[in-house]
């Protein structure tokens, strides 16, 4: 745990699902590791996940690597 440096509470290590996008193209990261402060709410990614995030992005949409699988996923504008 680290000390939030927005209100000085402990944060805890939690993992979600996380949504890269670059000019309209999308990576969905599940199990992404983030620390989150359990008093005011504020969220923490350490850079090297983000930074590894990013290559994987690239990587993907220069072919140089295949992702774990595709989905499809439905849109609807918000009204």
């Amino acid at each position: 745990m680290r000390q939030c440096q927005s209100c000085g509470e402990e944060s805890e290590e939690r993992r979600i699902e996380y949504l890269y996008s670059h000019k309209g193209n999308y990576l969905l990261v599940p199990n992404t590791p983030l620390e989150i402060c359990t008093h005011c709410g504020m969220v923490y990614y350490d850079a090297a996940v983000l930074k590894e995030i990013e290559r994987r992005f690239f990587a993907i949409q220069e072919h140089n690597e295949e992702p774990d699988q595709y989905i499809q996923m439905p849109t609807a504008a918000f009204v």
